[in-house]
């Protein structure tokens, strides 16, 4: 299974930069992906990839690529590991103008390097969520929303907007021992502080991910009003059985979006109907752009992907992703009157994204996505997300589009993006941002 899978990602990264006998000929844009379809977090890995690689497929198919230069959107496998990580972006560096590291701890190692490399990092949903500092930030993107806005729409939303409502209760942030389950605490302490409730994170090790008994134990002496599950591969639906076996209430259990994958679900089925996922996307499988994917990618047999993925959160996230990054090149191509973008203004196109209704709609996606923006200051965008409830055998919107409280974030955002600026100096700021 491993080389089939091998094959074909190789298959599809060459059909994607050449198809023609004239192809070394192409102009061709290196779109670098450190992915991941091996290890504890292939499961929800290779479904991301697959969207990404795609939705790129699609616009080189369709349209020819963009403005007549084709998507080389090429993989290069860490197996989320953070030495495999740089060394892929070591070797991808020379030519790609982006990269995505596809792991906190590895967009972390990256960032302190990113204003030598000058090179755009972009971590959708992910990564270092000061990153949405812009002006300290010049080379990291983490749009359309930070785990930071994550914590604020979870509890905005079980508080219905009060958050003095959580005043007395205990919530448990179930998290990964990483970098990645290390973000919300911040925030979550911050709140807790101001708001009177008591605050338990629980880490879960690589090595415990399927086996979390212990964990569930302490949540069971804790007796949580909430368990916030800040899960990834294998810990999510080790993370989910555990709860269903302890016989814990399902409307008291919220992943954020990188907990709410379908194959993680898939398993546990009906015994998991009711838990809920925050999510900046939404599967919209008759919306145009996935459509043409069918048409032009999966049809015809440019790729595979796994049975019922195309349906799944977790693939059409990916598409969105790729999307972020076909948009950027775009703006990037009209400002600099340059089909061939580079690297830096690359930069400027991610800074300068202006996805409101009407461009989604031209795109194909809407409903998939709330409209967002980008700006020199703000490397987020801060799209708002819905939850999404399991049914039993799907994923979906389970509340109106639910939006982060930024006065509460700004000054965390302020506070840790001056501490790392400090911490790596010298530290170039972005001077397009100043007054």
């Amino acid at each position: 299974m491993a080389r089939r899978t091998f094959r074909i990602a190789v298959a599809a990264a060459l059909a994607l930069m050449s198809a023609s006998a004239g192809a070394l000929a192409e102009d061709i844009l290196s779109l670098p992906n450190l992915s991941y379809r091996s290890g504890p977090f292939a499961s929800t890995g290779a479904p991301l990839m697959n969207g990404q690689r795609d939705y790129m497929a699609m616009i080189n198919e369709r349209d020819g690529g963009i403005n007549g230069v084709k998507l080389g959107y090429e993989e290069c496998e860490t197996g989320y590991s953070l030495l495999k990580g740089v060394e892929c972006f070591e070797r991808t560096k020379a030519t790609g103008i982006v990269t995505q590291p596809w792991s906190t701890a590895i967009a972390l190692q990256l960032l302190s390097r990113s204003n030598a490399d000058r090179i755009p990092i972009l971590t959708p949903g992910y990564g270092f969520s000061a990153v949405s500092d812009g002006q300290i930030f010049k080379w990291a993107f983490n749009l359309p929303a930070s785990y930071w806005d994550g914590v604020s729409m979870i509890l905005r939303y079980v508080s219905d907007g009060n958050l003095e409502a959580l005043r007395g209760k205990k919530i448990v942030l179930l998290h990964l021992d990483a970098p990645y389950g290390e973000d919300p605490i911040p925030l979550l302490r911050s709140l807790a502080d101001r708001h009177g409730f008591a605050f338990v994170p629980i880490p879960v090790g690589i090595k415990e991910m399927q086996n979390q008994s212990a964990q569930w134990q302490r949540i069971g002496v804790e007796n949580p009003d909430l368990v916030l599950l800040w899960g990834w591969g294998t810990m999510n639906a080790g993370a989910i059985t555990e709860a269903v076996k302890v016989g814990f209430p399902m409307d008291r259990f919220i992943g954020i979006w990188w907990s709410g994958h379908d194959g993680d679900l898939k398993g546990v089925g009906e015994a998991a109907k009711g838990y809920r996922s925050l999510s900046w996307s939404a599967p919209v499988s008759d919306s145009r752009a996935m459509q043409d994917i069918k048409k032009y990618v999966l049809d015809p047999k440019r790729t595979e992907i796994g049975e019922g993925e195309f349906d799944w959160v977790f693939y059409q996230r990916g598409v969105l992703i790729s999307m972020f990054t076909v948009e950027a090149i775009r703006v990037a191509q009209e400002h600099f009157d340059s089909r061939i973008v580079s690297a830096e203004q690359l930069r400027w196109g991610f800074e300068n994204l202006k996805l409101d209704e009407a461009r989604l709609a031209e795109i194909g996606v809407t409903e998939m996505i709330a409209p967002f923006a980008t700006s020199c200051e703000d490397h987020t965008g801060h799209s708002g997300a819905w939850m999404l409830e399991w049914d039993g055998s799907k994923f979906v919107k389970q509340s109106e589009l639910l939006q982060a409280d930024q006065a509460v974030i700004v000054s965390l955002v302020e506070a840790e993006a001056k501490k790392y600026a400090e911490a790596n100096r010298p530290w170039a700021v972005n001077d397009g941002c100043a007054p």
